[in-house]
């Protein structure tokens, strides 16, 4: 009797201690999941009741269907500024990628300073975004940005970075992907460092060099990390927003050339007070983003390998 007391209490008391241990880790999550919930998920179910409805102000929800679906539909300003958010995506995530992979293997190496250059790299992503494009919007001044001031000590007149249509778009680039490059550059060492080096010792061995060792092993080794970082770098990319807005005035000739889908989005619910047209833009953006993902999850299954 008392040797099955014994053998059941311990039971008991390791039930206990896993409650117990998880009504900790549920205490501790709490703040995050009730924020989600109350500024995402809250967030989404209202923009999509406002889409349906006329809000202008602080005036009382008026149904109105899908009228605001129809006005967008054939409103020019949202089809060039989701052309302008998916050329934006286009020129940075590749870009910012393929060189947030090469950092990433260049400071799994083993080279001297590694800890200082992840620092470095890492900076611009602990940086204010507002802070950022300030710095960024001296660099590109036309009369007296450092840029221009480089390109002139070499006989070259330097362009109107921010003024021209035709370059406004390449400058907001760039700042994104330098901007981006940290962040995915530390998530994509972190996928290299699982790497077996045995891996790596063979087929040097079998005569492979650099570049067949990066695409035979490197790649399809942290590819589930490549494919979330390429993901993530597409979401933000369609979502740009504070760059513009620091580094453009409305007014300016060169706005239209750079204005995002969520400027407009912007523009519309806080400037112009007309929530209902604005949550119709997010909503038809997060449409866009869910289809542009579903595609992606197809898709990873041709080239992303997971370790089972």
């Amino acid at each position: 009797m008392k040797g099955k007391a014994k053998n059941k209490n311990p039971r008991l008391a390791l039930t206990k201690r896993n409650v117990k241990t998880w009504g900790y880790a549920y205490l501790f999550i709490a703040p995050t999941v009730l924020g989600v919930l109350i500024l995402n998920l809250w967030g989404v179910i209202q923009s999509f009741y406002y889409s349906f409805h006329e809000v202008k102000g602080f005036n009382a929800p008026i149904f109105i269907g899908l009228d605001n679906y129809v006005r967008l539909f054939s409103d020019k300003e949202v089809w060039i500024s989701l052309k302008n958010v998916f050329v934006y995506a286009i020129i940075t995530v590749p870009i910012g990628v393929m060189l947030s992979l090469l950092l990433a293997v260049l400071l799994n190496a083993k080279i001297k300073g590694k800890s200082f250059f992840r620092c470095i790299y890492f900076l611009p992503v602990v940086s204010a975004p507002a802070a950022v494009a300030l710095v960024w919007k001296w660099l590109y001044n036309k009369d007296f940005g450092l840029f221009n001031q480089i390109l002139n000590e070499m006989g070259i007149s330097g362009p109107d970075w921010l003024g021209d249509p035709g370059m406004a778009m390449i400058s907001v680039a760039i700042v994104g992907i330098w901007s981006m490059v940290g962040y995915n550059m530390i998530l994509l060492l972190a996928g290299l460092q699982d790497v077996p080096g045995e891996l790596y010792e063979a087929a040097e061995i079998d005569g492979a060099g650099p570049f067949q060792r990066f695409l035979k092993i490197t790649v399809p080794m942290v590819s589930p990390t490549l494919f979330f970082v390429i993901v993530t770098s597409i979401i933000s990319a369609l979502q740009v927003f504070d760059v513009i807005f620091m580094m453009f005035k409305p007014s300016a000739p060169a706005f239209r050339s750079v204005e995002s889908i969520v400027y407009l989005f912007y523009r519309y619910t806080f400037t112009n007070y007309n929530k209902g047209y604005g949550s119709t833009i997010v909503v038809v953006l997060f449409a866009i983003i869910m289809i542009l993902t579903v595609i992606q999850l197809q898709l990873q299954k041709k080239w992303v390998h997971y370790n089972d």
